[in-house]
């Protein structure tokens, strides 16, 4: 998990809900020694105690979790975050966790068990839910310039003209089925990883600094294995839009959107 100034009420929800998910994974036999590893890219002193007071205050020798506060001399990105963290041992699943994330108290019971049943596939997404209760469509197509404008900075009217293009790209009709199915790209806030696959591929690209990050791993990922959307796994995700951000975050997503679609290749419809 990487946190930035993260709103700490949310991330003892996030922390919360994980240590239920771990203990029911636990009852499952899904997995034994867990590791909690929170990367602190704030370089904020005044901050980085206050995380420290939060994450103490939670259970972790009663429920038998390591949690570990690993604090980033420079805020390098998102991914580089990560990569400090998959840095600091050899595991064999890895779950890549944003911290306004609430996890389901089955979601990882669900999920390894999956990978276990399906030796092919190396990272499933869940089902995700907004918090309002809406879908999040967390596993996604591969993008045109088009779709992702218009879902980033269009008004609702224009949006609603190209309705049937925006749902193919979020994959509502996979969604709906309710069954599990291949998912080209995944979303970064929760990714559940075959930890030598991810090693593999040397995690995420630390050239992206924020935005697309997910979809690049994603796609590197996908050269050594099957990547599926997983409805049985569930969490709620509390994160923001781009465009509500201020205009610092959409030139982080210009940026990272320029490099995705100059390595990739250029679909602008």
């Amino acid at each position: 998990m990487v946190v930035y100034h993260s709103d700490l009420a949310r991330l003892e929800e996030t922390l919360a809900a994980l240590l239920v998910a771990v203990r029911k994974a636990r009852e499952a036999a899904a997995l034994t020694t867990v590791t909690v590893l929170v990367v602190d890219n704030s370089v904020c002193r005044v901050y980085h105690q206050a995380l420290h007071d939060t994450i103490g205050q939670m259970p972790w020798e009663r429920t038998g979790v390591v949690c570990r506060v690993l604090q980033a001399a420079a805020n390098l990105g998102y991914g580089a975050g990560h990569n400090m963290a998959l840095e600091q041992g050899v595991s064999d699943c890895h779950l890549v966790l944003n911290p306004d994330i609430v996890t389901d108290s089955r979601a990882l019971a669900v999920g390894l068990g999956y990978l276990r049943e399906h030796p092919q596939v190396v990272l499933v997404c869940p089902r995700g839910e907004l918090a309002d209760g809406s879908p999040a469509y967390l596993s996604k197509r591969m993008p045109s310039v088009l779709v992702l404008a218009l879902r980033a900075f269009a008004p609702p009217w224009l949006q609603a003209r190209f309705s049937a293009r925006l749902a193919a790209y979020a994959m509502h009709d996979v969604h709906a089925a309710g069954r599990p199915a291949a998912a080209p790209l995944a979303s970064g806030c929760f990714m559940l990883v075959r930890g030598a696959v991810l090693r593999r591929v040397g995690g995420f690209d630390p050239a992206f600094f924020l935005y697309f990050e997910d979809y690049d791993l994603s796609l590197r990922l996908a050269a050594l294995g099957d990547l599926h959307y997983l409805p049985e796994m569930r969490v709620r995700h509390y994160g923001g839009e781009t465009a509500r951000k201020g205009l610092r975050h959409v030139a982080y997503f210009l940026r990272a959107g320029l490099r995705f679609f100059h390595r990739y290749g250029w679909r602008w419809l």
